[in-house]
């Protein structure tokens, strides 16, 4: 039997819609994140795991909050905040990199090593230690640009202003 869809007819016979019926019931069986729970999903659990994808060489992508991060099938993985189009590396080749990311449950500091902006349909990043410029050919660059869009939608300017305290140049705490 196939994955039954959220507007499929309920296999119960009931005659409902999935979602509207037993769909209904497993969402509310579901346990719940307490509050402690969910402060372990964090910005470095998810640069774990995409990390990990890099080490597999497995193509992800994925958005938390105002950061999207992405690993190829070349085993690169990149971190990348959306707001002001900051980034850094996380893996390369299918090496695990060093993390440059201080968290803690109040603050997230990050050290960007890079900028990034989508030009031509493809990923540029620029390095701030020398200016260089480097296009990322294997990154998603269609799905980081769809990215951008939903992050303005979702957040007002001066909520995407508020999520910045501007420290040494390269590195931003959130």
């Amino acid at each position: 039997m196939g994955k039954i869809g959220r507007n499929d007819k309920c296999p119960c016979q009931s005659g409902r819609k999935y979602k509207h019926c037993c769909g209904l019931k497993e969402r509310e069986a579901a346990p719940q994140l307490s509050p402690e729970a969910a402060l372990k999903i964090t910005l470095m659990s998810g640069v774990g795991a995409i990390q990990e994808a890099a080490l597999a060489k497995r193509a992800v992508n994925r958005e938390l909050g105002v950061f999207f991060l992405y690993a190829t099938a070349a085993g690169d993985a990149w971190l990348l905040e959306m707001t002001d189009c900051d980034c850094v590396q996380v893996a390369r080749g299918g090496e695990i990199l060093e993390s440059p990311i201080d968290e803690n449950p109040e603050i997230i500091e990050v050290n960007w090593s890079h900028t990034f902006a989508i030009r031509d349909k493809r990923l540029e990043i620029t390095a701030y230690a020398d200016k260089s410029v480097q296009v990322l050919a294997d990154a998603p660059s269609r799905e980081i640009s769809a990215a951008i869009r939903r992050i303005r939608r979702r957040f007002s300017d001066s909520q995407l202003r508020a999520i910045h305290l501007p420290n040494k140049e390269g590195s931003t705490a959130a």
